[in-house]
């Protein structure tokens, strides 16, 4: 299985008390992320991420844009999402 991407679409603007207009993750959470190393754990924190994206609403935009970048990492969603 391939690396699991960040789920960063390159926005990176925050607004909503902190967080990414883009991805919904905070400055915390991106540098959280950067220091998993396991997959499991990345894959983990995109499952957990998507549920708060649900939470906070508003990021209807991010399902599609993560799927174009995985896409061109040829990455299958099914194995991430």
């Amino acid at each position: 299985m391939p690396k699991t991407p960040s789920p960063c679409i390159d926005v990176c603007k925050y607004k909503r008390q902190g967080h990414c207009i883009g991805c919904s993750m905070t400055k915390a959470q991106k540098s959280l992320y950067k220091s998993l190393k396991k997959d499991s754990h990345r894959a983990a924190f995109v499952k957990m991420l998507t549920s708060q994206q649900h939470r906070l609403g508003k990021f209807q935009h991010w399902h599609e844009a993560y799927r174009k970048k995985l896409s061109k990492r040829k990455i299958a969603v099914e194995e991430i999402l």
